[in-house]
């Protein structure tokens, strides 16, 4: 008997940098690496507003889909859609009225 195929996911996630309260969105394939790599002040954006802290995270089953989302979120719409979606988390809501999503 075989294993069932496991797919490949692609996440778009979103950081809240703790130092300024802004939101970071992205997108990738292997979501533990890249946190790691955030922590570990490797992305340009999140270099200098550490730490970070992962806030929010959705998976897709293709690279298209989750890109499209990952530039979805960061319009005024997808603002609005994480807004309502986080609404129990306050530093969230401060962070996305203060200037939204970036990077």
């Amino acid at each position: 008997m075989t294993s069932p195929v496991r797919p490949l996911w692609f996440y778009t996630y979103v950081l809240i940098c703790e130092k300024t309260g802004t939101l970071y969105t992205g997108c990738t394939k292997n979501l533990r690496q890249r946190m790691e790599q955030h922590t570990k002040g490797l992305v340009y954006y999140t270099k200098y507003r550490l730490p970070v802290k992962l806030i929010y995270s959705e998976a897709c089953l293709n690279k298209d889909d989750a890109f499209r989302r990952e530039r979805y979120l960061k319009t005024g719409m997808g603002k609005r859609y994480l807004k309502n979606r986080l609404k129990r988390c306050r530093t969230t809501i401060n962070a996305l009225s203060k200037g939204g999503l970036t990077g």
